[in-house]
């Protein structure tokens, strides 16, 4: 693969002249929905993945109703002008990047909780509801909205419906994907499209729900979500486990899930992790430890659950267990693992965040080869991973003005990805793929997929509008 580290955009569409495009979207739109002052519109070019080239947009609009959202899609078709959907822009791939000439559609002023129904056991919500405005919201109501990405306090449902989003949970409560249960979804060419049901069960036609979740923007927009909810569980009880190797780590991982346990957290932090989270915030975790596993169980059973968990690692060859005294003690060690990425982004100047998924069963493999990428690009890569579930984070740390350090920086960054798929895996568990790694998903699906891929976005999107240049 190239060593260039920008990630090339397609050239810009032709489109209309900027007081065209401009005149005819503010017509449709109340005062201020359309903002142009280039200084404004920069900060809406990109998400938070580093190195993948964003373009220049030539307006944003932020709308707050389904009409007005169709008004946009409809003024686009008309002029041939691409469109790039937008929530919070947490999103580590690219896959929120603004092409030039592109209007951004964000959709964080549709923030509305629509109906929250115990009895149904749904939430009805707009993209721009924050994930953890709605996580709260329902547990006011004794219920529980399980997909909890580590920017769940900035991120939104429309974003996490884009790309698919995970979190630290998905080892017992699963993805995002297995929460939407329908969408309302405006089609490039305005028209709105109803998909799913609002019932507990529902198999009537192809599942064109799943179809947009994950998709990135690419074949709709989405402006309403029906949500699956849980009855709220219990607080969770953690424990931590020191390891004096990843590989015993990953061992007891295999253990636990093999024993049939159900924890509702089981991350994993290697050795440079946990130093850097403890530089960022005092945590007080062990330094000494290569590889530090942290499990909670939130069932009324968690004590006995745990103390399973603590006899399986104590067999791997954990060198201490440490059950949290309470919840409190719990949330602490929760919030150790949340703070690993920021943690991490401090070591260097710049990272590049991996997001490779393996089998459990190839955990190992994974993380051993992964120090082995490191030592051969002489470079310092900390490793996050919901071990529960085999998704991993390598993040790589290196020094952006050094040309040298950033080639091997994407050497190491593509190792990685290769070796996932090498291990029967994915180049992606929960990010996406937005510009980043479009080349790789290619190798991913193959060609016959790939061309499958492209039928369906054709069927959609025939005219290519929506977020050009991204999955591939």
């Amino acid at each position: 693969m190239d060593d260039d580290l920008s990630t090339r955009l397609p050239d810009a569409f032709p489109g209309p002249l900027p007081g065209q495009l401009l005149d005819r979207l503010r017509a449709g739109l109340p005062d201020g929905s359309v903002l142009t002052d280039p200084q404004v519109t920069a900060s809406y070019a990109s998400d938070m993945a580093g190195f993948c080239e964003a373009g220049t947009p030539a307006a944003v609009v932020l709308p707050r109703t389904v009409e007005e959202v169709q008004h946009v899609l409809r003024t686009a078709t008309a002029l041939r002008v691409p469109v790039v959907p937008q929530g919070a822009r947490t999103g580590l791939s690219g896959a929120a990047n603004a092409s030039d000439g592109c209007v951004v559609l964000s959709l964080v002023k549709m923030d509305r909780i629509l109906e929250i129904s115990a009895v149904d056991r749904i939430a009805v919500v707009e993209p721009g509801v924050v994930n953890a405005v709605l996580s709260r919201a329902v547990a006011d109501r004794g219920l529980y909205y399980p997909p909890d990405p580590s920017s769940w306090e900035q991120c939104t449902i429309g974003g996490n419906i884009g790309t698919a989003s995970g979190g630290l949970c998905c080892v017992k409560y699963g993805v995002t994907a297995e929460y939407v249960l329908g969408l309302d979804v405006v089609l490039a060419d305005g028209r709105l499209l109803r998909t799913g049901r609002r019932t507990a069960k529902g198999v009537a036609g192809y599942d064109l729900t799943r179809l947009f979740v994950g998709s990135e923007g690419s074949l709709g927009v989405v402006v309403r979500a029906v949500l699956a909810l849980r009855p709220a569980p219990p607080r969770q009880l953690a424990l931590a486990a020191e390891f004096p190797s990843v590989a015993a780590a990953c061992e007891a991982v295999c253990a636990v899930m093999e024993a049939g346990l159900s924890p509702s957290l089981l991350e994993l932090m290697d050795r440079t992790t946990v130093r850097a989270v403890n530089a960022l915030g005092r945590m007080g975790l062990p330094e000494t430890t290569e590889a530090l596993l942290l499990a909670a169980f939130d069932t009324p059973h968690a004590p006995d659950e745990l103390a399973a968990v603590a006899r399986l690692c104590t067999a791997a060859g954990a060198t201490a267990v440490v059950p949290a005294e309470d919840e409190a003690e719990s949330e602490l060690l929760l919030q150790a693992r949340r703070t690993a990425l920021p943690a991490l982004e401090r070591l260097r100047p710049a990272t590049m965040i991996d997001d490779v998924c393996v089998p459990r069963s190839r955990l190992a493999d994974l993380l051993d080869g992964t120090a082995a990428i490191a030592r051969t690009h002489d470079l310092l890569i900390g490793v996050c991973a919901h071990a529960g579930d085999g998704n991993t984070h390598p993040v790589v740390c290196f020094d952006p003005a050094d040309e040298d350090e950033t080639r091997r920086a994407r050497a190491s960054f593509d190792a990685i990805m290769a070796l996932g798929l090498s291990l029967g895996g994915t180049i992606t568990g929960e990010h996406g793929v937005g510009v980043l790694k479009k080349e790789w998903l290619a190798r991913e699906l193959g060609p016959v997929g790939l061309e499958m891929q492209r039928a369906v976005k054709a069927a959609f999107d025939p005219l290519g509008l929506l977020n050009p240049g991204k999955l591939f």
